[in-house]
């Protein structure tokens, strides 16, 4: 059993030695380089099923698709059998325990993380912002921590990029200027991103790492394999993913020290996508992880073509190297040659530079560290056959892993629980209602002005009238009393009894005058 071994057994030297990764040695972290069509997969395979059957959880990135073999039981061919029988090696046929993972939820469990998780110093590196357009990016995670909105998804970070926009004024007075160009240039990022498929890897459920850190009752550790094949369009988003997950480690796990063996191992392949084009800080936050989580019990293992890919900075932290064959036609490459080659505590039996150009598929040079911490001296080496399948797993057989998985139905189902976007929709539906009724509000006021306005103008019509009514009743009482035409009845009387008696007194008379003029 592979327990019994001083370490992890690499393969045999030309001296015929084992080369053995000292367990007690393994969270000292490492590199496996090599070009294209080298064999750095199948070491990686062995590796990690290795560490696996020692009982230390794995994760790795399966880039190319062949790594999911490592879920099979092996089927080795004769050269295979030949070789382990040169090295004295029992080739027993055997699968690891996997669980394999997809970001996109199409060939593994989906991997979600919230976007608070990320921050604001890897979303920038996954959207491509500059510095000023990550200036901007920090203020919209400051305003979100200072008014409590979460950032679960991308529609989170949409709506609160729009927030931000439209309260610029207010909030560039606080924190600097915000400048509608970077919202703008974000949101286009975050498009670009989403139409990607990258929005799928933001969300809840988050991964609890937990999941991953899993030994089984047979006391192997669980390989996680991350299919990549899909993910590796998007480089910034697969470089970004894996330093979130390493900085989680890094955060989460307690202090350990030197363990006899790791807690975890981490293989991050193709490992120059993380270094490219990455500002100083991105680069001083993984030398920082590095260099750190290493008393966590983590374990980190670079995989790449060439170790001038990684900076100097991380790659001194690299204790355990495999290199294989490297090609060297270009000036580039000469100088990458010679820093590989460089990097090994020399052997005298051979000069280190030409043997890595003379390496054979599945020949390395091996030099790890001692029980004493120091690198062992640089051992031309033929790597060990893996027990599990030399090449990927087919459709069928990833679907029954899958449904054997230990985590099955634990992220299929998507939640979507009130956070900044629906917060930020509420609020403006709010202020909407609050617009309408003050519209409303205005219109009554305006109409209750209006009629103010008109029973004013009654009430001055009326008090007017009045005034000039009661003007002329004070004229009219002003001028002398006129004495009135109409006879009262004893005036009518009187007058009836005086006409009458004239009439009669006339009568008399005229008879008497008349009757005297008569008897004359």
């Amino acid at each position: 059993m592979p327990d019994a071994l001083p370490g992890l057994f690499l393969g045999q030297s030309d001296a015929a030695q084992p080369e053995n990764l000292l367990f007690n040695r393994a969270n000292r972290h490492g590199v496996v380089a090599g070009a294209t069509g080298t064999g750095k997969t199948v070491t990686l395979q062995i590796m990690a099923q290795g560490f696996s059957d020692a009982g230390v959880p794995v994760f790795c990135a399966d880039v190319k698709g062949d790594l999911s073999g490592i879920s099979q039981v092996g089927a080795p061919n004769e050269k295979l059998v030949a070789r382990a029988t040169e090295m004295g090696l029992t080739l027993t046929p055997r699968a690891a325990p996997t669980v394999f993972w997809d970001l996109y939820g199409q060939k593994g469990h989906p991997i979600r993380t919230t976007v608070s998780e990320i921050g604001p110093v890897l979303m920038a590196r996954m959207l491509n912002l500059n510095d000023v357009q990550e200036g901007v990016l920090t203020v919209v995670f400051h305003v979100a921590d200072k008014e409590g909105l979460l950032l679960l998804d991308l529609d989170d970070l949409r709506s609160l990029l729009v927030y931000v926009g439209e309260n610029a004024e207010r909030i560039g007075r606080e924190v600097g200027n915000v400048a509608p160009a970077s919202i703008a240039a974000i949101q286009r990022a975050l498009l670009q991103i989403e139409q990607q498929g990258g929005d799928a890897f933001f969300g809840e459920p988050a991964l609890k790492l937990e999941d991953m850190i899993r030994v089984g009752l047979d006391g192997r550790g669980q390989v996680n394999v991350l299919d990549s094949t899909r993910l590796m369009n998007s480089p910034r988003l697969y470089a970004a993913f894996l330093l979130w997950l390493l900085s989680e480690l890094f955060e989460q796990l307690p202090e350990v020290g030197d363990p006899e063996k790791p807690r975890l191992v981490f293989f991050f392949d193709e490992a120059h996508l993380l270094f490219n084009d990455a500002p100083r800080a991105l680069l001083e936050k993984v030398e920082q992880v590095v260099r750190l989580i290493r008393s966590k019990g983590v374990g980190v293992y670079f995989v790449t073509q060439n170790p001038a890919d990684i900076p100097d900075s991380v790659l001194a932290q690299l204790g355990n190297r495999i290199q294989h064959a490297l090609r060297a036609y270009t000036p580039s490459e000469q100088k990458g040659l010679k820093a590989a080659s460089q990097s090994f505590r020399a052997n005298a039996a051979f000069d280190t530079a030409e043997a890595i150009q003379g390496l054979g598929v599945g020949e390395a040079l091996v030099s790890v560290l001692d029980e004493k911490g120091a690198p062992t001296i640089v051992a031309r080496t033929k790597i060990r056959p893996p027990a599990s399948r030399l090449g990927p797993a087919t459709d069928t057989e990833r679907a029954a892993v899958m449904a054997a998985s230990p985590v099955r139905g634990l992220y299929e189902q998507v939640l979507n629980r009130e956070s900044a976007a629906e917060i930020l929709a509420n609020r403006h539906s709010a202020a909407d209602q609050a617009e309408i009724q003050a519209q409303i509000q205005a219109e009554a006021d305006k109409a209750a002005a209006i009629q103010a306005k008109a029973d004013q103008k009654a009430a001055e019509a009326r008090a007017k009238a009045q005034a000039q009514a009661e003007a002329r009743a004070a004229r009219e009482a002003a001028k002398p009393a006129r004495r009135s035409t109409r006879e009262t009845p004893v005036e009518a009387l009187t007058k009836s009894v005086l006409r009458t008696a004239g009439s009669t007194l006339t009568r008399e008379l005229m008879r008497g005058l008349l009757g005297g003029l008569k008897r004359r």
